[in-house]
């Protein structure tokens, strides 16, 4: 009788091994999960203010460019309307070199 009490003890002394092991290793699984999961959203954080940095960017270089523009408009203008001016103030009639008399 002592024999089956000593192994019914082991027994449930072993189950009880044996769950605390799983749930050690359940545990340890959902930390690392956990882990994988933060990285994750850390990597996608740093992926999002990198996009945000270069359409910043792009953003600044965009209005330079545009105020380069503005700038050469300003100065170009009016010697652009002069010269279109003159040419049309300044036609000279003549035929066509194709122009065949009948």
């Amino acid at each position: 009788m002592r024999c089956f009490r000593k192994r019914t003890v082991e027994k449930i002394e072993e189950a009880r091994k044996r769950k605390a092991r799983r749930l050690k290793q359940a545990k340890d699984d959902a930390i690392e999960e956990i882990e994988k999961y933060r990285q994750e959203r850390e990597n996608q954080a740093k992926h999002i203010e990198s996009r945000e940095e270069v359409a910043a960017k792009m953003e600044a270089d965009t209005r330079d460019q545009l105020a380069d523009i503005d700038r050469s408009l300003a100065s170009h203008k009016e010697p652009v309307i002069q010269e279109l001016l003159q040419y049309m103030y300044n036609i000279v009639p003549k035929m066509h070199k194709n122009y065949k008399k009948n």
